[in-house]
């Protein structure tokens, strides 16, 4: 089933990213307008039919996020790819590497499930929207390794399902996708004994956010998806 997003707004942090290019190339060949905040200046997916690079955003700051979202026309749906990784045992998980991950995955989804959420009230007159957020199959499935970075993700979890029942009422739909590892260059040098073969690709993720993120979901919402299929 195609999915229409005909000249509906769409934001997507985290755009530049290697599961962020094929989110992009989703939305956009459904009809969507990407707006795409970027920390730096990198101009990098600029001119791009129905793509708006917007640069110099750190989304880790309140007043940078809130500024973004209020001078968004009105929004369908928010989709927040934004996020990092550093694994590290506890005991050689510095309290700033905690605070490090806490920011770069959950302060980011925060602010901007936030501000999301005040940019379609403002728009939707009743029509309500959409928000998928990203958490990660250790927020599901216990492993060790990577304590701060599990922490953050399963605070996006909480965050998400809190959300989710907040806002139903005003027809938002508020999900989480649950990636295991993706296939992408980045991780490939960082694995590169790894078998790629059953790594998740990131147009297969694509394609699940765009649902979550579409009129054809008219139920699902609170909901965590795990997207890591045999991996």
């Amino acid at each position: 089933m195609a999915l229409d997003f005909q000249d509906r707004h769409v934001v997507i942090t985290g755009g530049s990213g290697g599961l962020g290019g094929a989110v992009v190339d989703a939305f956009a060949s459904a009809g969507a307008i990407c707006h795409l905040p970027q920390r730096g200046r990198d101009s990098s997916g600029a001119g791009r039919e129905r793509v708006q690079v917007i640069a110099g955003v750190d989304l880790t700051s309140e007043a940078a996020v809130a500024s973004l979202y209020a001078e968004l026309p009105p929004l369908w749906a928010s989709i927040h790819l934004a996020g990092g990784f550093t694994p590290s045992a506890i005991v050689e998980t510095s309290l700033q590497t905690l605070r490090s991950q806490l920011d770069i995955n959950l302060t980011t989804a925060f602010l901007c499930c936030r501000e999301a959420i005040r940019n379609m009230r403002k728009g939707s007159a009743g029509k309500g929207g959409r928000i998928v957020n990203v958490s990660s199959r250790v927020a599901l499935v216990p492993s060790g390794g990577a304590i701060a970075y599990a922490a953050s993700k399963a605070a996006v979890v909480a965050l998400t399902q809190s959300l989710a029942e907040e806002v139903k009422a005003e027809l938002i739909w508020v999900n989480a996708i649950a990636p295991s590892i993706i296939d992408t260059p980045a991780n490939r040098a960082a694995m590169s004994k790894a078998n790629y073969e059953r790594w998740t690709k990131p147009a297969q993720i694509a394609s699940a956010i765009l649902w979550l993120a579409s009129t054809e979901n008219q139920l699902t919402t609170g909901a965590v998806l795990p997207v890591y299929g045999g991996s």
